[in-house]
């Protein structure tokens, strides 16, 4: 797969999808530690109404649109604070590819890149606050950096994903700053941050979807 297009997205956002079903448990145990013990489920709800969501908000040629207007809605499905995190990010990355009708491997890029920084505007945390910027960021970075005349979309989104990991690594050695997490910031030492792992997570869908393209 050379190019995502529009009519591609909805398969994408199965995937991501289908990666936090698989991985809801696991998450709202971690959650349940630091949090609300909800995290697994706001995830698994959120990405699974998105491909609906494309479908009922699609604009014709222009993919970041498309991906803004999803976003947007998506906030009002799961109106916690990691959903509109999420849906942030989203959105963010939409404002980035408007006027886009696909995404290549450089535009990829772009979208890990923006959909941090939206997290980064919503959440007004800052790298080292221990949360899941501090996965996207670097994801974002990787990505970023990959991205030469021979890069393929699922070189960049393997970069962003070991990218994502390296985040999720070096939460371990960070305190909890925001919510219920930073009264018991005590238990994190050691732990990586559920958030962190949500958004690395969100990668490896897209990760998955364009490995299932590849052949």
């Amino acid at each position: 797969m050379t190019e995502i297009r529009i009519e591609d997205l909805q398969e994408l956002f199965e995937s991501i999808a289908k990666v936090f079903v698989e991985k809801k448990d696991e998450l709202c145990a971690m959650d349940a530690n630091m949090g609300d013990g909800d995290l697994g489920l706001t995830m698994s709800k959120g990405y699974s109404a998105m491909p609906d969501l494309i479908r009922e908000n699609t604009v014709e040629n222009n993919i970041g649109k498309t991906l803004f207007k999803a976003g947007m809605k998506m906030s009002s499905v799961v109106p916690s604070t990691m959903g509109t995190l999420m849906a942030s990010g989203i959105m963010e990355a939409g404002k980035s590819l408007n006027e886009k009708d696909k995404i290549e491997a450089a535009d990829l890029a772009v979208f890990f890149e923006s959909f941090a920084a939206g997290i980064k505007k919503r959440g007004k945390c800052e790298a080292g606050d221990r949360t899941i910027y501090d996965a996207l960021l670097v994801a974002g970075d990787r990505a970023k950096e990959s991205v030469n005349e021979n890069s393929t979309l699922f070189d960049v989104a393997n970069a962003a994903l070991k990218g994502a990991q390296e985040g999720v690594e070096a939460t371990k050695d960070m305190l909890p700053k925001f919510g219920k997490a930073a009264v018991f910031s005590a238990k994190a030492k050691g732990i990586a941050d559920q958030g962190a792992v949500a958004g690395c997570l969100m990668v490896k869908g897209i990760c998955l979807f364009l490995e299932s393209k590849s052949g």
